[in-house]
């Protein structure tokens, strides 16, 4: 064990027997006289020693004198109480002890020469401060109360880390000050008092060594193990899930303080009520830290015949299980399997305790020792100190799992938009507050209003033609392969059935020659699966129907080649440039918070809505309006480079084809509750609802040319404002080489209840994709066109 001092201190520390000594000179000259005589002796004994009085600087001469000095403070250490008592001489806050009792002694010893006997978290900036206010108190009249508890951590022999409490008796010192002292005013105290992590500050008002400690403090321990590790576990308890991975080490040394086993294991199951079964906590699922009775499984029901009699029995009665000795347990007729269970882990004693509230498990807590009778009925009472914040722990895990799943869902299946969001809590609160007071509340529309509309899309160019033909190829694969099967059958009994049967399909094959009919895939599926199947079931299983039935889609039973290469490309398409939709967006936000909204159908969707109602709280320009659309086109171009850079590896190749609507007159938007989404609101905003469904399969006016194509991205617009402003824009990203320098415009045919709508075509330069695409803003176009 080392005595280190810290080092900076506004003490300068004397061991100092002067008050003790002086107690003694009195005792001498009492009447009583065989106490008198003792002082005598023992005064006699000091004599030869005058640094006992004034002050030992050299340590040594404490460890040369130990029996002198245990027989001057005999009075304060009785003999009847050595072996009881933990006591020892230390001068207060720091690492320095002598004199122990017998019982001290013996705790220092089992800890090893390697322990260093220093107080739990007291640092030099705390330890400086703390011997300020014994100073502001005693000199200055202040009643500060700057300290915590004060405790050491000492490890027993068997390894368990055993915490003592350390209360200091200071009868036997003095303070005094030196010349080197700094006068203190009540301005300098209040000072002080608010820049307690200044310590600048402190060893200005403090210089170091600018006092004297003179004397010696005694500290007096006691055990305080359970306590203080009851409270630590409170305090791992309290921390987040995401911290608790890293505490189960300390988690399960908490226990063992408790119990005082080295070799105390903890394990834990959260019991799920829904569905009845035993699952592993989320911070557990790591074998070595987690359950013991699920140990390699994530889950078991309840009912399951594994937990035996005994486990039912705790379920039931919901009283702990306490096993002093597995090998025992394991030989009771329906406890064998739970006890063989625990022995492979080398389970000899275990306490599993229910964590029960409003008489409802809500999971169970698990200690186990590999050593008999070492965890038993006796000592499973302590848990009755532990269990109350494990219930409320348990407790908040399941609130947190299910928050959690809550926020899921909303994420992922009804998501309500970070940038809208506030308005919903806004709303939310109000229902709150006043379902709090007893009232009915009627929920208020959230509406957003004058807010500027953008949309844009990305469509897989001619999907439903390619749907089409792939239906059909698969078709036409599947009859034939039929119809070869049973020609390969002309010698079998029932040649006409199969006759009958290959001209009905050599029937089905030539209506696919036609276009196909909305119900001419049902058709034909049905007739397979209800007429062709049956017979080649019954037919002898040879290698041609065996590789037939074997080339079906296993959940739908269909020829599924051809549209699964043309299902897999869409799907790889769509969740390709939903990413990068998705990714660009975050960007967008830093523009000005703004809703958005994307759909995956055959292809990309987006909706766009910015305006001062989405953000009250920030000041809106149109500019931002303006920048929002510069990225809505700058990103429709990396999406269509990045379709351009992915189309040569699809399982089935498919073009894109891009466009924006441009719309500059604000609308509102009204969140539906039936639908759960918003939607445009009024009669007088209808009509950009209307352009939007109706844009995309638009030609180019007096032509049968749509007014999309592929790699191309097509701008519709109504006022000529708009024009100019996105021909401003493509010729920026122009000048950047990002898109060509054909510009194509025209007229858009007239659409049921819309009129003179125009467009902007212009082609991407996809053979750009390599080069580092940097994101220009609104700025920067207004920089380079003035």
């Amino acid at each position: 064990m080392t005595h280190q001092f810290f080092t900076e201190s506004p003490f300068k520390t004397m061991i100092s027997f002067h008050k003790l000594i002086e107690a003694l000179e009195e005792i001498s000259i009492s009447d009583v006289d065989y106490r008198a005589n003792y002082a005598k002796a023992l005064l006699k004994e000091i004599e030869p020693f005058p640094e006992f009085r004034t002050g030992i600087e050299d340590l040594n001469l404490i460890y040369d004198n130990e029996i002198l000095i245990k027989n001057l403070l005999a009075d304060l250490f009785p003999t009847a109480l050595t072996n009881n008592e933990i006591k020892a001489v230390t001068i207060p806050f720091q690492n320095f002890t002598f004199n122990y009792t017998e019982r001290f002694k013996k705790i220092v010893q089992q800890a090893g020469i390697a322990f260093d006997m220093s107080i739990r978290n007291l640092d030099e900036h705390q330890f400086y401060i703390m011997s300020c206010t014994l100073i502001l108190n005693q000199f200055y009249g202040q009643n500060i109360d700057y300290n915590n508890p004060l405790f050491y951590d000492i490890p027993s022999e068997n390894g368990v880390m055993n915490q003592y409490r350390i209360l200091y008796n200071a009868d036997f010192l003095e303070i005094q000050p030196t010349d080197n002292v700094n006068p203190i005013s009540q301005d300098d105290i209040d000072l002080l008092m608010d820049n307690c992590d200044d310590i600048a500050l402190w060893k200005e008002k403090f210089p170091v060594n600018s006092w004297t400690l003179k004397g010696f403090g005694i500290a007096i321990l006691f055990d305080a193990t359970t306590e203080s590790a009851i409270s630590n576990l409170k305090s791992n308890l309290l921390k987040p899930e995401i911290e608790l991975i890293t505490l189960q080490d300390n988690f399960e040394s908490i226990f063992r303080s408790i119990f005082k086993n080295p070799n105390l294991k903890v394990g834990m199951i959260i019991y799920d009520e829904e569905q009845d079964k035993f699952v592993k906590t989320t911070y557990n699922n790591d074998e070595s830290s987690g359950s013991f009775i699920l140990s390699a499984e994530g889950e078991i029901n309840c009912n399951n015949e594994f937990f035996g009699c005994s486990f039912e029995k705790l379920l039931k009665d919901k009283k702990p299980l306490s096993i002093a000795n597995v090998e025992n347990f394991a030989l009771v007729p329906g406890n064998e399997k739970l006890g063989q269970h625990l022995l492979k882990q080398n389970i000899q004693s275990c306490i599993f305790c229910p964590i029960v509230k409003n008489d409802v498990i809500l999971g169970i807590i698990e200690l186990v020792s590999p050593n008999k009778r070492e965890l038993s009925s006796l000592n499973a009472r302590k848990l009755d100190l532990i269990i109350p914040y494990l219930i409320d722990t348990t407790e908040r895990h399941n609130l947190d799992k299910q928050n959690q799943i809550e926020a899921i869902i909303q994420r992922e299946y009804t998501a309500i938009h970070p940038s809208v969001y506030w308005k919903f809590r806004q709303e939310a609160l109000q229902y709150f507050e006043t379902k709090r007071q007893n009232k009915d509340y009627i929920f208020k529309e959230i509406v957003f209003k004058e807010v500027f509309p953008l949309y844009g899309q990305i469509d897989i160019k001619g999907s439903s033609e390619h749907r089409n033909k792939t239906v059909k190829e698969d078709l036409k694969k599947q009859l034939s392969t039929v119809i070869e099967i049973f020609e390969n059958h002309g010698s079998d009994t029932n040649i006409l059935l199969l006759e009958q049967r290959k001209f009905e399909l050599k029937s089905l094959l030539d209506q696919l020659n036609l276009p196909l009919k909305a119900d001419t895939e049902q058709q034909i599926q049905l007739y397979i699966q209800n007429e062709i199947h049956p017979v080649l079931k019954n037919a002898e299983n040879g290698a041609a129907e065996k590789s037939y039935f074997d080339s079906l889609d296993e959940k739908s039973g269909l020829y599924y080649h051809a549209r699964k290469q043309f299902d897999n490309a869409l799907s790889i398409i769509n969740k390709k440039l939903a990413g990068v939709l998705d990714e660009k967006q975050t960007e967008a936000q830093n523009i000005f918070p703004h809703y958005y909204e994307r759909f995956k159908t055959d292809g990309i969707e987006h909706n766009l809505y910015i305006g001062s109602s989405i953000a009250p709280m920030k000041a809106f320009d149109i500019m931002y309006l303006h920048n929002l659309r510069l990225w809505q086109l700058q990103t429709l171009c990396e999406m269509e480079m990045e379709h351009h850079q992915l189309k040569s590896s699809l399982p089935y190749e498919l073009d894109v084809t891009s466009l924006i609507l441009v719309f500059s007159s604000p609308i509102s938007i009204r969140f539906r509750m039936d639908e759960k989404r918003f939607d445009v609101d009024g009669t007088y905003n209808a009509r950009y609802e209307v352009v939007k469904k109706r844009i995309d399969k638009a030609n180019i006016k007096g032509t049968m040319e749509r007014i999309t194509e592929e790699e191309k991205i097509t701008i519709v617009y109504s006022h000529n404002s708009e024009r100019i402003e996105y021909l401003n824009y493509i010729k920026f990203l122009q000048f950047k080489n990002i898109v060509e320098p054909v510009i194509e415009e025209f007229e858009v045919e007239e659409l049921q209840g819309v009129s003179g709508l125009k467009a902007i075509r212009v082609k991407v330069q996809n053979n750009n994709f390599d080069q580092n695409i940097k994101k220009y803003s609104y700025e920067d176009l207004l920089n380079e066109l003035h």
